[in-house]
């Protein structure tokens, strides 16, 4: 497929063109309406109903990253891939039901917010420091990269580094106006167009093969197991705590994605949201995984697993379709641009500037704009660099293992322990950082690792020895040092009063009720595990 270029109708063209257009009016109308307030611009007003937050959620991590690699991930490694998407359903019921009462108790703007609450400063500025370089070079890159990978392959008009900037342009421009309710009204349109159009994908693509009975046949038995060996380079099943860490990081403590629940109406309305992201992940077998052994089946030559979403999308849809498919592809990509470029301009506005200096809502407001226009121009300039990446899976997931288990320690453990202090939890994230960082250059980098002749140890299992490292060191300081003076930790560390009252309250009308969707959708998700067990 190398130098093949996808033909595109204008009727396609015309549909994308439209989409764009409608998004950026969209942003300009949200500038318009909202009250000009920073929490207005950063949280939505603390106003946002459940299936908002539930969609946007769902779109702001379907990112156009996910699609293009999860779907990649699955072309050269099979079904295995999906161990990250049930594992995410079982982190938001522990988020609904566990640690965002204690987020929202705290009236929190920020994630890193809350480590100030609960610990002290020190730990609050060097999470957040750390948040925003991984939007930088985490989200915001890696969402443009698989955007201008997409689009340079099947327009031939542009290349990766124009394609790239057409589209920090426009997500950038939307993102400035309006803030965090232009953020998640845009997502929730991009959420149902990207499951119409993946939906529309497997279904077709199935009919190509000669339907169902035909999906496993003459595909390699290890790529249709869930579970794989420990000796397995890309998840052995000893890795399957290390998913779970990621997970965690990613949906309890990563302002990109929390940042929607602390916008919540009430706590109610944040949990059924958080549940109901967990609902719309177990379809992504459908949507995203097995589409990609369709493409191993149809097209087994590609040049890079990236490539298996945009060849099926432009060799099988009619026209027409492949114009909601590029727009619903374009619409993820913006959905995860958005939320990073909106959730750096908050980090940079509510933990650096709001607390030195005083600055007023207007002025807020301001820079809030001109950082995220910052993170746009430097994502658009790095983004090409992770070609060099074997894919844009194996990107994410690996630079991510090193750097956030001592972070996930420090939150879980504050949460539950409430003698551990901000001696400890500083030192513990800054062990993260010094350790973490170094050490996934040297292994997963540069290959200094293996050149020292040290074992080959897998990222995933990696992350579970930070972990223990962060937990041996939060403790043992926390335990040296005298313990923090403050009189809130209460109200902070989970409350086993409320949860039981969760738990043994019928809420009514039944459809609300929170426990009954939490033990349905444990239910759910253990029914797709064992099937592919």
């Amino acid at each position: 497929m190398g130098d093949a270029k996808f033909d595109l109708h204008w009727i396609d063209y015309a549909i994308v063109v439209v989409y764009f257009i409608g998004v950026i009016a969209h942003g300009i109308y949200v500038s318009r309406k909202s009250g000009g307030g920073s929490d207005d611009y950063f949280l939505a007003g603390r106003s946002l109903p459940w299936y908002l937050i539930g969609f946007s959620l769902f779109a702001s991590n379907m990112s156009g990253s996910s699609f293009v690699g999860l779907m990649g991930g699955a072309y050269s490694n099979g079904v295995v891939i999906f161990n990250y998407e049930w594992t995410a359903a079982l982190v938001l019921i522990l988020f609904a039901i566990f640690i965002l009462p204690s987020f929202l108790r705290a009236k929190i703007s920020t994630v890193p917010e809350f480590l100030e609450a609960r610990y002290d400063v020190r730990s609050r500025r060097a999470f957040s420091l750390f948040t925003i370089l991984a939007i930088l070079f985490i989200d915001t890159a890696g969402a443009l990269y698989a955007g201008g990978l997409v689009i340079s392959n099947v327009t031939g008009y542009l290349n990766l580094w124009t394609a790239v900037a057409v589209l920090a342009l426009v997500a950038g421009i939307y993102t400035v106006l309006g803030g965090l309710s232009a953020v998640v009204v845009t997502d929730t349109v991009q959420a149902i167009l990207l499951i119409i159009g993946a939906a529309a994908l497997f279904w077709i693509g199935l009919d190509e093969i000669g339907g169902w009975k035909e999906l496993f046949v003459d595909i390699p038995e290890e790529k249709t197991k869930l579970i794989l060996p420990p000796s397995d380079d890309f998840l052995p099943w000893t890795g399957l705590w290390g998913v779970v860490l990621l997970g965690f990081y990613y949906w309890t403590i990563n302002q990109f994605v929390v940042q929607r629940t602390l916008g919540a109406k009430n706590l109610k309305e944040g949990q059924i949201g958080a549940l109901f992201a967990g609902f719309l992940k177990l379809p992504n077998l459908f949507l995203m995984i097995l589409p990609g052994l369709i493409a191993l089946k149809l097209y087994p030559d590609l040049e890079t697993p990236d490539l298996a979403f945009p060849t099926l999308a432009f060799e099988l849809m009619p026209i027409g379709l492949r114009g909601l498919i590029m727009a619903a592809l374009i619409a993820a990509i913006m959905s995860s641009l958005d939320s990073a470029m909106n959730s750096a301009s908050t980090l940079v506005v509510k933990d650096f500037v709001e607390p030195i200096w005083d600055v007023s809502e207007e002025r807020q407001v301001w820079l809030g704009r001109v950082v995220t226009g910052v993170v746009m121009v430097f994502g658009a300039l790095y983004a090409p660099t992770i070609a060099g990446f074997e894919s844009l899976f194996s990107y994410f997931q690996s630079s991510l293992s090193y750097i956030i288990p001592t972070i996930v320690v420090v939150y879980i453990f504050g949460l539950f322990i409430p003698w551990l202090n901000g001696n400890g939890a500083f030192w513990t994230i800054l062990l993260g950082l010094v350790v973490g960082i170094p050490l996934f250059i040297m292994k997963e980098v540069t290959g200094i690792w293996a050149d020292l002749g040290l074992p080959e140890i897998h990222y995933t299992i990696m992350s579970t020895i930070m972990m223990c490292l962060g937990i041996v060191t939060h403790m043992g300081i926390s335990a040296l040092t005298s313990p923090d003076d403050k009189e809130n930790v209460g109200d902070l560390v989970w409350s086993g009063k409320e949860a039981r009252e969760v738990f043994t309250t019928i809420e009514t009308p039944f459809w609300q009720d929170r426990t009954l969707w939490a033990g349905l959708l444990v239910i759910c998700t253990a029914g797709f595990v064992i099937w592919f067990w």
